[in-house]
């Protein structure tokens, strides 16, 4: 998987906030949250090869 698009992570990132409460003002905490996750997953991911790296 590439890098998370915007698009990815903006919806990962709602998904946490609503989930949390939707609390207001941390925007920036969510997103960054939202960006690890997409990338943790691809580390994961067993389809990985030395060319998808």
């Amino acid at each position: 998987m590439p890098e998370p698009t915007d698009h990815d992570i903006r919806e990962r990132a709602h998904r946490l906030w609503q989930q949390a409460g939707k609390p207001e003002g941390r925007e920036e905490e969510f997103w960054h949250a939202a960006e690890q996750e997409l990338r943790n997953e691809d580390k994961s991911n067993p389809m990985r090869t030395p060319d998808t790296l």
